[in-house]
């Protein structure tokens, strides 16, 4: 057996049997690497990113985001145990930390570990801003997007091996333009629709996480007018970049919410 049928029998079997299936989505996916491992360095990272940046606390905003980051991690608790998964967020340890930085961002890392930024909170605007972004962000460690790009990394690692191993006989010239052919391909056909599409699958979970909260969904499209606002309309064009555009973000939510509402309505949760 040669090299190339090896690998990519490796592959065929990789495929077929490391798969779990998401509680929030109904998606299989590849499941190469646990939680107990990805958790334990991310937590490190979490603890060392905070050991270098000055973390807020005490302050009214700093308590409201671990405030609102309570509840939205409630909702997803309250989510779960109704279809019988609560064991799915064994491992996981929730934090939420302001950090004073002008960036207007916010991020998680695997397991919970979420980081706002003081630059966002003037487009935050209140708690329903804040939730926002929270649901965006706990739906992100929810949906185990941090593991999947990895995944997704070393995937893309194999198929590079035996693309090299098919090409090995012809002219060095040649596997040189199908290597840049390869790496470009799979940069702007894989990796970045797949982070657009982890982006827009948190979406629709953070708005459905924010609703049984208790946050009317509505709050997202203003703001993401807030945000498109602020950035000036200097976007990369959408093919090119890791975030869906502003504009098609706020159009899709406008079509989530009404899901959104029913969602949480089964829960006794409505809205005006």
């Amino acid at each position: 057996m040669n090299t190339k049928t090896k690998l990519v029998l490796a592959l065929f079997v990789v495929v077929v049997y490391a798969c779990s299936t998401n509680p929030f989505t109904g998606k299989k996916s590849l499941d190469l690497i646990g939680n107990n491992e990805i958790f334990a360095s991310s937590f490190q990272s979490y603890s060392a990113f905070l050991n270098e940046n000055k973390v807020v606390t005490g302050t009214t905003d700093a308590n409201r985001i671990k405030t609102v980051g309570e509840k939205i991690k409630k909702a997803a608790e309250i989510y779960l145990r109704s279809i019988g998964q609560e064991s799915y967020l064994d491992g996981y340890s929730w934090e939420y930390n302001l950090v004073d930085d002008p960036s207007v961002n916010a991020w998680c890392m695997p397991g919970g570990k979420i980081v706002f930024y003081t630059g966002i909170l003037p487009i935050c605007k209140d708690d329903a801003g804040i939730a926002v972004v929270m649901g965006h962000e706990v739906a992100h460690a929810l949906l185990n997007h941090g593991k999947g790009r990895m995944q997704t990394a070393m995937g893309l690692e194999l198929g590079g091996q035996v693309l090299g191993a098919a090409t090995a006989n012809t002219s060095v010239a040649t596997q040189q333009i199908i290597a840049i052919a390869y790496t470009g391909g799979t940069q702007f056909g894989v990796m970045l629709p797949f982070s657009r599409s982890n982006e827009s699958e948190a979406d629709e979970l953070g708005l459905r996480l924010m609703a049984i909260a208790g946050y009317n969904p509505e709050n997202a499209v203003p703001f993401w007018q807030r945000m498109a606002g602020q950035s000036g309309g200097q976007e990369p064009a959408e093919w090119m970049s890791t975030h869906p555009s502003n504009t098609t973000r706020i159009t899709n939510l406008q079509k989530l919410i009404p899901g959104a509402k029913q969602e949480a309505a089964k829960f006794g949760v409505t809205f005006k």
